[in-house]
């Protein structure tokens, strides 16, 4: 079963990657196979971590804010700069 979820979730990214490529990814709105899909060396964990901070401490205000969630250094952030993008938070 694990690995049935598991060759599922390649097809989920898979199919999610033209998408993502195409245009940054707004980290305050995507969900965590989106973030996975489209983020240079984001797996399911981290993108899953990302999407917890969220809902945790609201939206993102900058790119650079995504270092605090664990697992996200500096190196990680420059792979991704132009990846990512950050929406205005929901009533502004």
């Amino acid at each position: 079963m694990k690995i049935l979820k598991s060759i599922l979730l390649v097809f989920v990214l898979l199919g999610a990657l033209p998408a993502a490529m195409a245009d940054p990814v707004d980290i305050n709105t995507a969900d965590a196979a989106t973030l996975a899909a489209s983020l240079k060396g984001v797996g399911p964990a981290k993108a899953r971590a990302i999407v917890a901070f969220r809902e945790q401490n609201g939206p993102f205000r900058s790119i650079d804010e995504l270092t605090e969630v664990r697992g996200i250094g500096e190196k990680l952030l420059e792979q991704n700069r132009d990846r990512i993008s950050v929406g205005e938070p929901e009533g502004k």
